[in-house]
């Protein structure tokens, strides 16, 4: 499938929001704890100290069924600055598929919930003089932002896709150096064999965001790259896809002349920006950093995240299957950057619902699901 681009006036306003995702919703016949959701099932009994006789009435079992959803959201101040005051519970409100605005159950900072970190370097493009002091940029990351609780893997491009890190806990920087320097290797080597067959970027991030799929806790890819792919089979489109689907956050670094600060600047241009749109729409951002601030934009990268919002809400009550477009909305914002990550919903298993046993959900507690779809193909 060739690339295609969001040059529609549609795609424009839905940048321009800065607060839609993708909510896709499945048939799951068990409750889970996937993709950024919190969904318990929990069965309570009610028991007599003995075992009833025969002629007794049987015992009674309440079967309570609960779904809520977590949303991680990325609100920071207009010049992309870190915000001065935290935002009130009550200012944050969700839409789904333009129904009637919903105010949250309940917000949170993430604080250091677990994250499974996916580095991308690329260094075959402009990016490729950000390397030199990326391994020791990475490994004061495990004394900075990362804990113990946090799992790492390193991935270079070049003539393949080499990893040297996969899903390994975060215990020291000595580690970290060596897997960069380990995975950097190949492509630092004074003399090559031309390449037979390269890795390009999109096919690498989706890759990636396939394996990061399979992972518990937040997940999040930081991709260190100029942000331009020179041959994937899969398009650009087809990876933000898969990112809002599988909630895995995508963080970009690049030393790209384009300046990523200027939004409305770059929403002017005739192209959209396929990197930034993919960090963006996955509830990311595109940063620009040099070889000399490369640590810090690293080490801030990840204090953003964990400064993020955990916005909770149940599972609309008339929710379906597919993909739906989702609104958050905070009072008094302002101008502020707001990104969500996109997540996965399993749908209400109808046995269940039938059981009589089963206590059903008030539907005055949940958002209502409009009758508005998203686009499916943008063009």
């Amino acid at each position: 499938m060739p690339p295609s681009f969001w040059h529609t006036a549609a795609m424009t306003d839905l940048i321009k929001l800065e607060s839609v995702f993708r909510l896709s919703y499945s048939s799951m016949k068990l409750p889970l704890f996937k993709a950024g959701i919190f969904a318990v099932s929990s069965i309570m009994g009610l028991a007599a100290q003995q075992l009833p006789a025969p002629l007794e009435e049987p015992i009674h079992t309440l079967h309570v069924y609960a779904d809520l959803v977590q949303v991680p959201t990325l609100v920071l101040a207009k010049n992309h600055e870190p915000l001065k005051t935290p935002i009130p519970e009550n200012s944050f409100s969700v839409s789904i598929d333009y129904g009637p605005w919903f105010r949250v159950t309940h917000v949170r900072p993430e604080g250091n919930d677990p994250i499974s970190l996916a580095i991308l370097l690329d260094p075959t493009g402009a990016a490729a003089n950000l390397m030199p002091k990326i391994s020791d940029a990475i490994a004061a990351l495990a004394t900075s932002s990362l804990t113990t609780r946090d799992h790492i893997s390193i991935y270079v491009m070049d003539c393949g896709l080499t990893r040297s890190l996969d899903d390994l806990p975060v215990e020291s920087p000595a580690e970290l150096k060596h897997g960069v320097d380990l995975a950097l290797a190949p492509w630092k080597a004074p003399q090559k064999a031309p390449c037979r067959q390269s890795v390009y970027l999109w096919d690498a991030m989706g890759f990636i965001s396939n394996n990061l799929y399979k992972l518990p806790g937040r997940r999040v890819m930081l991709v260190v790259s100029d942000g331009t792919d020179r041959g994937s089979v899969r398009s650009w489109n087809e990876v933000r896809t898969f990112t809002q689907a599988s909630a895995v956050t995508v963080v970009g670094m690049t030393n790209s002349v384009t300046s990523v600060w200027n939004r409305s600047v770059l929403w002017l241009q005739n192209e959209a920006n396929p990197f930034q749109t993919i960090c963006e729409l996955s509830g990311g951002i595109l940063m620009p950093t040099n070889p000399d601030s490369i640590g810090k934009t690293l080490d801030r990268s990840i204090t953003m995240l964990r400064q993020r919002y955990i916005v909770e809400f149940p599972r609309p009550s008339n929710s379906t299957k597919g993909e739906h477009d989702m609104r958050v909305k905070i009072a008094k914002s302002g101008d502020d950057y707001i990104r969500v990550s996109g997540v996965s919903v399993p749908m209400p298993d109808p046995a269940l619902l039938a059981d009589p046993t089963t206590v059903p959900s008030d539907p005055s507690h949940a958002p209502e699901q409009g009758q508005r779809r998203i686009l499916q193909k943008p063009n």
